[in-house]
């Protein structure tokens, strides 16, 4: 008997529409995932940092990304769900037999989340080396869930000691977006296993080239946990909808996480030959397009000094300066 989970991440594929993420939820559970997974990501907390409004190349090789800070701020501004509407979501995915979850992005959420009574907190890969950020999620929830693939081991494992007295979670993930199937690494999950029992993967592969492979192959090397954008919608009307399986598909990954390993590997050999291709180096350093994404996003996010009422001054969330 296995206890693989399932989760069903929702991120912003519901375009700010609350009946859309209700109708995902039910899907969702349709299809056999475990868990429901939103993400509190609110443009207030968005970080101005100058150096990514143009981004910059050295020598025709880019070393930092363009994202300029008011497109970004406009477009999370419309797909932003307010504390009533996570209300609403934890309520349907109870009603559906989901678990629901969150990722939080700030520290100011934790307080936040923990009265709305979300179980399960999940913190993004980039925020794996927030350690200030993690201590403060411990001191509140007694289970996460800790991407890591935008981090370097020393942190992962630094990490590991703070997760220590709740129940935690790693998930291996490849921060380039479509992951190619040849650079998924899947065999950082037995590194990941040394420092923790509950292991599995968060698939950014492109669905319309790759369809689920990844996971597949994630759950024949014997997964604990898959995580996969899901959406509703045709995979051109949201920003993260390439990514995203739907139901059907959905419900091939659950059907079979349900088959015991050694029928899993069985499947792979003979849907995907050259499956191992996915297996990739348990040990590595990130790629040029990993750090340049690392260097957006760690800090993309942050906290509001409330206290002095200056909401220019902004709080990363590794920084021990008090929130609030």
């Amino acid at each position: 008997m296995n206890d693989v989970k399932i989760i069903a991440e929702f991120c912003q594929n519901h375009n700010g529409d609350l009946d859309i993420l209700k109708s995902m939820v039910s899907a969702a559970a349709r299809a056999g995932a475990t868990h429901g997974k939103i993400q509190m990501v609110y443009a207030e907390n968005l970080v101005y940092r100058p150096q990514f409004e143009t981004g910059l190349s050295i020598d025709s090789e880019i070393s930092c990304i363009k994202r300029p800070y008011q497109e970004e701020f406009d477009r999370l501004k419309k797909l932003e769900l307010t504390v009533d509407d996570c209300k609403s979501f934890i309520r349907v995915c109870v009603d559906e037999g989901l678990i629901p979850c969150i990722t939080c992005f700030a520290r100011e959420q934790i307080p936040i989340l923990q009265e709305l009574g979300f179980p399960v907190i999940k913190v993004a890969s980039y925020d794996c080396g927030s350690y200030q950020l993690l201590r403060e999620i411990t001191e509140r929830f007694s289970e996460v869930i800790v991407s890591t693939g935008a981090c370097f081991d020393e942190e992962i494992e630094y990490a590991t000691e703070i997760l220590r007295n709740v129940k935690f979670s790693l998930l291996h993930c490849v921060t380039v977006y479509p992951t190619p199937l040849d650079s998924l690494h899947l065999a950082r999950m037995n590194y990941l296993r040394r420092l923790c029992s509950f292991v599995g993967f968060s698939d950014h592969t492109l669905v319309d080239r790759d369809g689920i492979k990844a996971a597949k192959a994630a759950l024949a090397l014997g997964a604990n946990l898959i995580e996969r954008h899901f959406t509703i919608l045709p995979s051109d009307k949201t920003k993260d909808g390439p990514v995203s399986v739907n139901e059907n598909q959905l419900r091939e990954i659950s059907q079979f996480a349900a088959l015991e390993v050694h029928e899993r590997r069985i499947r792979i050999e003979e849907e995907w030959p050259t499956w191992e291709q996915s297996i990739g180096l348990e040990k590595r350093a990130l790629s040029h397009d990993e750090l340049l994404n690392r260097a957006y996003y760690k800090g993309r996010f942050a906290s509001g000094n409330r206290s002095s009422g200056d909401k220019q001054f902004m709080i990363n969330n590794w920084e021990e300066t008090p929130v609030g």
